[in-house]
């Protein structure tokens, strides 16, 4: 049985996000996986799993803002910028920055900036990954990106021996949260690397959401899959919902344009199908008013 849907999986620490979607592939028994945005193998949280026409929902998914949880730790900096990495600059902190101090350094960071992707990074440059020329010692030059930071938060700091500050943080796709820790520290005047990070929401999943690699070999071995599976018109719920009727339904299955009076209204230009009954039927998006034309259609989902 081809299952289609979405499945937040909270990824643990020590796995790869293909690790994560070769897993769910071999216990779910289906070839259409793939996730909706990489998490760095020491980083756990939120990774929503696509499985079958889901998949064609992916580029949305990874598209949406993302949250996480995570720390700062001053007066050291890595060469990858995390803990993982090797120690290449270490000072003695005389003078912490104050609270306040902190608080307007991360105010000054929300909104549209630029980051340069670090060298220990999955961005290709000439056809090479950045990792694999920082691992062989390489430092090359890289395009500066633009991201969007939403909202930079400061929730405490631990004054001991490691100054570390604790925050949350809600960013576009592409945001490197590793490098958001090194520039904060340096507003600061102080070398920083990032010591923990969670992913705390992705789209419309949150950690709560999650299942456990765990809780889905159970779920593999009873097949009740549907119990934990998250439905396609849900995983991109922060789009416009319209429903046809049964005439417009067939229309609709069959990639026809929709010329509709009161057409929802969208931020984004895309509106979700749905049938009467209840079933997802395509992502429509608004060309001009009241005109509406097909971007995606789920024929063969029921």
């Amino acid at each position: 049985m081809t299952l289609h849907g979405v499945l937040p999986v909270r990824k643990p620490k020590g796995f790869t996000s293909h690790d994560i979607v070769g897993k769910i592939r071999r216990l779910a028994k289906q070839k259409r996986v793939g996730h909706t945005g990489t998490l760095d193998p020491e980083v756990e949280g939120v990774l929503p799993i696509c499985l079958g026409q889901a998949t064609r929902l992916a580029e949305y998914i990874q598209d949406m803002p993302k949250k996480y949880r995570g720390s700062v730790t001053l007066g050291t900096a890595t060469d990858t910028e995390d803990q993982t990495g090797q120690v290449i600059e270490k000072v003695a902190i005389h003078n912490l920055p104050t609270e306040s101090e902190i608080v307007y350094a991360m105010k000054s960071m929300v909104g549209e900036i630029e980051q340069v992707p670090p060298m220990y990074s999955a961005v290709k440059v000439n056809g090479k990954r950045l990792y694999e020329l920082a691992r062989k010692g390489e430092v090359i030059e890289r395009k500066a990106r633009r991201v969007q930071i939403y909202d930079f938060e400061f929730l405490g700091m631990d004054r001991g021996e490691k100054p570390t500050i604790h925050f949350t943080v809600t960013c576009s796709k592409g945001t490197y949260v590793r490098t958001l820790c090194v520039d904060l520290g340096k507003k600061l005047d102080l070398p920083s690397h990032m010591s923990y990070l969670i992913r705390i929401q992705s789209g419309s999943y949150s950690l709560e959401d999650c299942v456990t690699l765990e809780q889905i070999e159970t779920v593999a071995n009873t097949g009740d899959w549907q119990s934990i599976l998250h439905s396609m018109g849900e995983a991109v719920s922060t789009f416009s919902k319209m429903i046809v009727s049964e005439a417009q339904e067939f229309a609709v299955l069959n990639g026809k344009a929709l010329q509709v009076e009161d057409p929802p209204e969208t931020k984004d230009g895309l509106i979700r199908i749905f049938s009467d009954t209840g079933r997802f039927l395509a992502l429509y998006r608004e060309k001009e008013k009241g005109l509406l034309i097909p971007e995606k259609v789920f024929r063969d989902v029921e």
